[in-house]
């Protein structure tokens, strides 16, 4: 049977583009389901404010009554404005196998951008830098985080053939947390807090986040600005992910640097006991059971992990290459020893961002996934 492609226009419809998604990969080892209740509230253009300077459609691709294909297209008018370009973003792929599913999904994709005035389409990218991007190049066989695709080795492949390009890879990399943290370490803590006039807040309660949850995204916007394809964060998209991320802090994994003279946030790093295992269990499901499994990775209970999920380090660019870096990677390690975690995952880091990968020279560690970002001309 020929395959048909159908623009996902209900609330059902758009269940079903994220649900199979899910199904997709069923009995696959190394995928991490994403909750349908987030993935919902991410693609609904009535709660997500990314749609004040984004369009997007998403299509479903049918065998018959089957489906065998998702593809999202996306618009961010604002990051064409900011990086001087016409691009469009393919987002939310997944697709069987077969070369008449993905050539009909893309061609559906190039149409839809192509007839709004774009000369180019890139991704997987998502409406921010918060959303999941990059297809897995290399690493199938490890396990992903809760931040991060997992596709099967085949995407790429069909990305090749349907003549896209590379645009630009991320790298993660697994660090073997020390037992002691190496001694330029520890000097470099106290030298880089004096010479700078800097402290380390810490928390003993998530409501004396708040005062501070505003100036992290700040900091992000001001710290990533020149990052690859990255969208300043709107003040409705900072309080949309000050309520979204906040609640799920752990706090003894939370580095907050402070510039002592006015209080300024200068360095901010939030790591995560791994939720991979917790989000496999739940199926991307929070009720009627879900919920247990990520409460109980969340607190700790059970020793469900022993990985500590990097997700974000970022540093004031008036500060940067002044040790900071390495002032939260020690407090990460310092924490993770007291609950028994023994490795630590980056999230995805530039593959040009060499700043960051001498990071973990002086630990055991190894380059384990790849992701790219594909390019192709309309």
């Amino acid at each position: 049977m020929s395959v048909t492609i159908k623009k996902v226009t209900t609330k059902d419809d758009l269940r079903k583009f994220i649900q199979f998604g899910i199904d997709l990969y069923e009995g696959n080892d190394y995928f991490v389901p994403p909750l349908i209740y987030d993935e919902m509230a991410t693609l609904n253009m009535s709660k997500n404010p990314a749609f004040e300077h984004c369009d997007a459609a998403y299509f479903l691709a049918y065998r018959g009554e089957e489906i065998v294909g998702r593809i999202g297209v996306i618009i961010n008018h604002k990051a064409n404005e900011i990086w001087k370009q016409k691009n469009a973003r393919f987002s939310f792929v997944d697709f069987i196998d077969d070369a008449e599913v993905t050539d009909a999904l893309f061609a559906k994709a190039e149409s839809w951008a192509r007839s709004r005035g774009m000369e180019k389409i890139h991704g997987p990218l998502g409406f921010t830098d918060l959303d999941h991007e990059g297809m897995l190049i290399e690493g199938f066989d490890r396990m992903s985080t809760m931040y991060t695709i997992y596709n099967y080795p085949y995407y790429p492949e069909h990305m090749e053939r349907m003549g896209y390009v590379k645009d630009q890879d991320w790298l993660e990399f697994l660090i073997q947390i020390p037992d002691e943290i190496p001694e330029r370490y520890t000097r470099m803590f106290d030298v880089v807090k004096r010479r700078f006039g800097l402290t380390v807040k810490r928390f003993e309660r998530k409501k004396d986040v708040f005062p501070y949850a505003r100036d992290i995204f700040l900091l992000f916007n001001k710290a990533y600005k020149d990052l690859f394809g990255y969208v300043e964060l709107s003040e409705k998209q900072i309080d949309y992910y000050v309520d979204m991320y906040i609640p799920l802090l752990r706090l003894e994994f939370l580095s907050l640097i402070l510039r002592q003279q006015d209080n300024k946030v200068v360095g901010v790093g939030i790591g995560l006991p791994s939720m991979s295992e917790a989000l496999r269990k739940a199926k991307g499901k929070f009720l009627p059971t879900g919920w247990i499994h990520l409460y109980k990775a969340l607190k700790g209970i059970g020793n469900t992990t022993h990985v500590l999920d990097l997700m974000m380090i970022a540093v004031d660019p008036e500060y940067q290459g002044k040790g900071l870096n390495a002032l939260m990677v020690s407090e990460f390690f310092n924490s993770a020893k007291k609950f028994n975690l023994t490795e630590a995952e980056t999230n995805l880091e530039l593959e040009t961002n060499n700043k960051v990968h001498a990071l973990w020279g002086d630990f055991e560690y190894e380059q384990h996934k790849r992701r790219r970002a594909f390019i192709k001309d309309l």
